[in-house]
Parts: C-alpha cells; structure tokens; sequence
C-alpha cells in the first residue's frame, strides 16, 4: 500500500500548524511589543531564519549521521514535530518574560528597544523554527530509504502550501473567533502530536531502514533538469525568496486604503499568496507527470512581467477593488509556486542533503526581505519605489540567463525593455504623494507613511493611505468632560492615540502635566500642520510626547494620572484596536490612575455585539462606569473610575474650566452660546443597562479579541436576520 497519501496528509497538518504559529505568535508579539512594523519585519524573518538553518542542518544530518544513528529518520521527524507543539505553548510565556526584561529601555523608537526587542523575538521563537524548516529534508530522507523520488521536495511543498493556506484561512476566519488565541494554539499542539504519533506508527511498521534506492528505479516523477548552472540557480532562489517576502510587506501596507486594516485583510492577501503558490506548485507536478515542464526562460520572463501588475492596482487611480487587488498578485505568486520547486528538484534531484541547502538558500531571501522592506525600503523610498525595484531582480534575471548567444541577446533585450519600463513607471510614480495630497505634509517612518492635508475646517490625517479622524470639537470634549467630573482638582492627565492632538492640547488648556503616547513618529511631527501653535506648545516644560505603546507605557512608568482619555484608531474592527478595549488593558489603567481618577473610553460606533461587549469589558474591570453620547450625535464617551463618578451639571461644567480650556472649548463652537454647549456635552446620559447584553460572551479579553474577529458571528446573524444591526 502506498504511504504518500499518509505523507501528504503529515505535511498538510505541518504546513497547517506552521502557519497557526506564525500568525498567533505575531499577533502576540504586537500584544508584548507594540503594534509597529519592526516586529512584523523580525518575527517574519526569524520565523524564515529558523526554516533555512534548519533545511540545512537537517538535510547534513539526514545526510550523515541521521542513517547510522536512528532507525528510521521517521523517529526524528516525530521528535521534531513534539518540539514544535512544545514551541506552540512556550512562546507566548516566554515573549511575556522578555517584555518584563525590556520595560526599562525607553520608547519603541529608541534603536536600543527596537534592537534588544528584535533578540528577544528571536529567542522565543528561533529554536522551534529551526525544528520546522528541518522536517523537509529529514521527510525527504525517509523517502529515499523506499523510492528513488527526484521530485520529493515538490511533493512534500505541495501538501506544506495546501496546508500553509488553510491554516491562514481558518485561524483568522474561525479559529481565533471561536478558541480563541489560547485554545487555536492548543489545537496546533494537538496537531502536532498526533503528526508525531503517526509518524512513530510508520516508523515502527516500517520496519529497520534500507539503504535509498537504487537511481536505476527512478520514479516517472523524475525531476525536469533546470537548464542553468546551479550557481545560477542559486542566485534565482535566493533573489525570489528576497522579493517575494518584501513583497508582501509592501503589499501589506500599500493595500490598506483597498484592504482596510481589519485582520481579514492581512489574511486575505496571505490565504491568496498560498493559494497561488499552491496553484503554481500544483501545476508543476502536473506537467511533470506529463514529462513536460515549462521552460526557464518562459517562467523568468513571465515573473518578470507579472512583479509590475500589483504596481499598477496599488496605484490611487486606478480605483482598484479587494478583489482586484487579490487577484494582481495571483499571477506572481502563482508562477513563484511553480519556479521554487522546479528550481529545487532539479537542484537535489531528491536527495536531502542538495534539497535542505537549496531550500535553505530560498529562504535566506525571505529572511532579509522583510527586513530591508520594513527598515530601509518604505522609509526611504514608500511604497511605488518599493515595488518597482523589487521588480528589478526579475527583470535582471531574463538578461542574465545562461545560454545560447542568441537567447542571451534576447534576454538583454528583455532586460533592457523592462529597465525602461521601470524608468517610465518611475518617471509616473514621482512625487505621487504629493500629487494625490496637494499642499500637505507627506512623513514616512520605519512604522508607517502619514498624510496631513485639506484646508481649515476639512482638514484630515491619513495614515499608509487610511483616514484615522478628521477637525471634530470630540476630540476636546474626550479631554474636557472627565477632567470636569473628577471630584478633586486635577494634576496630571495621559492621552493614548494622539492623532491630530486635539485631545492633548485640550487637556494641556487646563495648566497641567500632559502626556501623550502615540505609536507613530510622524503622526507628532505634523502636529504643527493641523494646529498652529502645536510646535511650540509641545515645547512646554508640563507637556510630553512619547513614542511608544500605550500599553507598553503604561507597564514602564510608575506614575498615576488623573485621567487617563483614549481614542482608538478606527475603525473599531481595526487589527490590534483590542488591545486598547480588553480588560486586561484595563487592569494596566487602574494601576495608573490617581485615586478618584477616570478613564475616559471613546467609542465611534458600529457593530451592536461590539458596543455591548465594549460595555461589558469596561463593566467588569470598573466598579462605576457612566456613558454619553457625544455632543455631535454619533460615537459614546465612557467614563470609568474606582470611585463613584458625578457627571456635572450644566453650571458645574461651565464653573470648573478654567478660563484657557473654556477658550479652547468654544473655538470649536464659534458664535455659539457656552451653556448651549455645555449642555450638549453634559446632558445626554445613557443608563448602562441600555447597552449591555446579558450574554457574558460579548467580553473583549487579549485572548478573544471580540471586535477583531467577527467574521462567523456576522455571517450567521445574517442567515438569521438578514443584517447585522449598526448603531451610529
């Protein structure tokens, strides 16, 4: 009886769990050390570290020793497969222990944090990447020991793709939503072991190891000879590997005006990434199996082709919609599935050894990808330059094809017709910041590309092409209305989410110690474009902006505030946005709040489960907790203390701002009555009970970020109801 079919099903649940980990453990990493695109560049690239030092390690050892040592490789492969499910509970443990380590290094901008957070990372998760790249050649050893297979590799990528994308599919759209991140990452663990005991089954049924095959009992599948040096070759996995993975951090962030920024948009592109890589390696195995596969040649001009199409949709022109944008990366990744394992094949004709150092090389351009797209690429040259010169390897590769004189005169011809084509690309991408955005202010930083533009009152802040709010007067009252319902005078209040500072300046008006924390540089320095006088009141002994986390803030300082007043960024299904509505968060604020201080919790609106299950969080964490709505008729101010809270009346608001925030308050109302005002601000309470549900599922947790993941709920409320209900 034939074991590839249980083989196939082995790597399928690999490529399943891999992928698990990967997404929950970066999900968790943003939890332990902010939400930036520095730990999104080095848990990639650690993660593809792990994969190539292991490919390689494990193919020398499947190589030498693994044959006289074991008596089987599948005995190591199930001690490989219990050290990942091991990994899968020991790094969340171990990130908590490294955040414990790093609170005293400052700000997340600081190149000591970013540095010594980077290490971390890569401790945690090093060693248990390192066990899943070498699975590969230690699968691909046990092969040989029953069939002469050329094209193993393929084979095993084949079922690690499938299963690769069905983990990205299902954790973001079911798993998460439904076990949560503790409980999906148990259903990895068992994965795993049940990867293991099946493997130990086999192992045991399989008797004491023959030497390989014969290379006289070749499989049809014999792989197709690739046609170029294998120094050639090399170079080809390596600069593909590169791109593709700078690719999608790119993507990643030139998509968000498309995509929007929930997390079914970084899932979206990563299932169809795998999905067209599995396509493309499907293909390939086909064609082999017709003793036909495509041409080099053809393969590299239709890469080098297909790298500009995404260019073209990430264009603000062009209007493109999600699936537009999805569908202008199917091509490339689709015809990377089919090159990878072509190029690999060929190179090991399926002996482990060749394979692990040409799937090693592979990866060793993921790993620096991520990081040259994150640190150098979108800081220095944003998103258009980004794309087009990862494009170049593809071009310049048709040029440097080995060959005939006269394939090699058309392949210059080639590169010379692409390098004009980026120039003309270039010429047209020139400056489209500024173009798109007339008369504002363009900023880029490691952590993202922000837009400051329109005139007076339309005013807009954009960030990586998303609009985070706009001039509003409730972005003052977030700082006036719980200053004006403490019961003692205030000292010192915290912002979290600065966004144009209009809460920070409000609260500055009342002449005490302001703080703010916002994640994003280049969001403080265009403070001065939406408000004149911000430069020099940032400038004020009393008054501070810290870049850094919020949450990671407040578990670095030891001071309290009298009010503590956030604001989100939208919308409220924003990926990570549950950080900042969880009870945990809430636990961190109470540990920093004066006695009788208020955390003041803005809510724009949306979905209603979200509302009650905002409500529900602040409710379980907070003793009191008072609700509003805003005085401009959409979105709620909580407010929430460990003391009872008096919201003021009319002529108590008016009487406890000082004259300097009562100036600031009304120039936002100009030529409108303050007690007009203020009544709007004060007078329309809610009773809690009106929006609280009693379903104590309806709780946003770090575990279960409830307004992250609401894709089942919503599909079924609209089987049962037609629509998902919205509040404004």
């Amino acid at each position: 009886m034939s074991r590839k079919p249980l083989l196939f099903a082995m790597f399928f649940l690999s490529g399943f769990c891999g992928l698990i980990y990967q997404l929950v453990w970066l999900r968790i990493a943003f939890a332990h050390f902010g939400i930036i695109t520095p730990v999104l560049s080095v848990v990639l690239s650690v993660f593809m570290l792990g994969l190539s030092v292991g490919a390689w390690a494990g193919g020398a050892w499947a190589a030498s020793a693994l044959r006289r040592t074991w008596n089987s490789p599948l005995v190591l492969y199930a001690l490989i497969e219990l050290a990942i499910g091991v990994g899968g509970l020991a790094v969340p443990r171990l990130f908590g222990g490294g955040e414990n380590l790093l609170l005293a290094l400052g700000e997340t901008d600081s190149a000591r944090y970013l540095l010594l957070s980077a290490v971390v990372i890569a401790v945690a998760i090093l060693p248990w990447c390192l066990a899943m790249g070498a699975t590969f050649p230690v699968m691909m050893a046990y092969i040989e020991t029953t069939e002469a297979s050329p094209s193993s590799f393929s084979f095993l990528y084949l079922a690690n793709v499938l299963g690769a994308m069905c983990g990205a599919a299902l954790t973001a759209g079911v798993l998460v939503e439904v076990l949560g991140f503790s409980g999906t990452l148990t259903l990895a663990v068992t994965c795993n072991v049940l990867i293991a005991a099946a493997s130990l089954i086999l192992a045991f049924r399989s008797g004491r190891l023959r030497a390989p095959a014969p290379a006289s009992h070749r499989s049809p599948h014999a792989a197709a000879p690739i046609g170029i040096r294998p120094p050639v070759a090399y170079g080809i996995l390596f600069a593909t590997g590169f791109a593709a993975m700078a690719m999608e951090v790119v993507w990643t962030r030139a998509f968000t005006p498309v995509m929007r920024t929930t997390i079914y948009a970084f899932a979206s592109l990563l299932t169809t990434y795998l999905l067209a890589t599995w396509v493309g390696s499907y293909a390939y195995r086909l064609d082999l199996a017709r003793g036909r596969t495509r041409h080099l040649d053809h393969l590299l001009w239709a890469l080098a082709g297909a790298a500009f199409i995404p260019i073209l949709t990430a264009d603000p022109r062009v209007h493109a919609r999600g699936t537009l944008v999805l569908a202008s990366i199917f091509p490339f990744c689709a015809l990377l599935g089919y090159l990878t394992p072509r190029l690999i094949d060929g190179l090991s004709s399926g002996e482990s050894r060749r394979a692990g150092v040409a799937y090693a090389t592979n990866v060793a351009g993921c790993i620096l990808g991520p990081l040259a797209a994150g640190y150098v690429l979108l800081p220095l040259i944003g998103v258009k330059w980004s794309l087009i010169l990862l494009a170049l390897p593809f071009v310049v590769s048709v040029g440097l094809r080995v060959g005939d004189r006269p394939s090699r005169l058309r392949g210059m011809v080639a590169a010379a017709l692409g390098l004009l084509l980026v120039g003309a690309m270039g010429i047209a991408t020139t400056h489209e910041d500024r173009r798109f955005h007339p008369g504002g202010l363009v900023r880029r930083d490691h952590t993202a590309t922000v837009v400051a533009e329109g005139e007076g009152a339309s005013k807009q802040l954009l960030v990586n092409g998303m609009g985070i709010t706009v001039l509003t007067p409730v972005t003052a009252v977030m700082a006036h209305l719980p200053l004006a319902a403490l019961d003692h005078q205030p000292v010192s209040a915290l912002v979290i989410c600065f966004g144009m500072g209009g809460t920070f300046r409000s609260l500055a008006s009342w002449h005490i110690r302001t703080t703010a924390v916002e994640l994003v540089p280049s969001v403080r320095d265009v403070f001065g474009y939406f408000f004149p006088d911000g430069p020099e009141l940032a400038r004020r002994p009393s008054v501070r902006i810290i870049i850094d986390d919020g949450r990671r803030f407040l578990k670095r300082t030891t001071e309290k505030f009298d009010v503590v007043t956030l604001d989100p960024p939208p919308p409220v299904e924003a990926a990570g946005s549950s950080l900042l509505y969880s009870v945990n968060f809430y636990d961190e604020v109470k540990a920093h709040l004066a006695d009788g201080g208020i955390l003041q919790q803005w809510y724009p609106g949306g979905e209603q489960k979200i509302l009650y299950a905002v409500a529900r969080s602040l409710e379980r964490s907070f003793p009191y907790v008072r609700v509003l709505r805003s005085c401009e008729g959409w979105g709620y101010h909580f407010l929430a203390s460990m003391r009872p809270i008096a919201i003021p009346a009319v002529d108590q608001f008016t009487a406890k701002l000082p004259a300097a925030a009562r100036e600031d308050l009304m120039s936002w109302f100009p030529g409108e009555d303050f007690r007009g005002i203020a009544a709007k601000i004060v007078d329309d309470e809610l009773p809690l009970d009106e929006i609280m549900n009693p379903d104590p599922s309806m709780l946003i947790s770090d575990d279960r970020p409830y307004n992250e993941y609401y894709l089942l709920r919503r599909t079924l409320d609209r089987v049962r109801l037609g629509s998902v209900p919205k509040v404004r």
